[in-house]
């Protein structure tokens, strides 16, 4: 199934989690080596909508708070270079809208 285009990525996620050096699961790290940072968060935002969010998203638990998806694919950064990823996703049952949760290296 192909998750909704109007799909919620909140831009705290991604400036305060994403691409924060943090001491443990740092992301900002893996991140950046496609050319990614806090400076340009629009770019990871922007990368996520055309580059992930269009594939074919599976099915991972039904949970008290919604339905968790997986996308797996590829970001090509600004810089050129390619990072294998598998990002999260939820659509809430309270609200009915879907959510960006996180990603890791695939």
């Amino acid at each position: 199934m192909k998750l909704p285009t109007d799909t919620l990525i909140a831009r705290a996620k991604l400036v305060g989690y994403l691409l924060r050096r943090l001491p443990e699961n740092d992301k900002a790290g893996f991140l950046a080596l496609a050319g990614y940072s806090a400076n340009n968060p629009d770019e990871l935002e922007a990368s996520l909508r055309t580059q992930l969010l269009g594939l074919e998203a599976e099915f991972v638990e039904s949970t008290e708070y919604g339905d968790k998806y997986c996308i797996r694919g590829t970001l090509i950064g600004p810089n050129g270079r390619t990072l294998r990823v598998a990002s999260f996703w939820m659509t809430e049952n309270a609200t009915g809208i879907t959510k960006f949760i996180t990603l890791y290296p695939a």
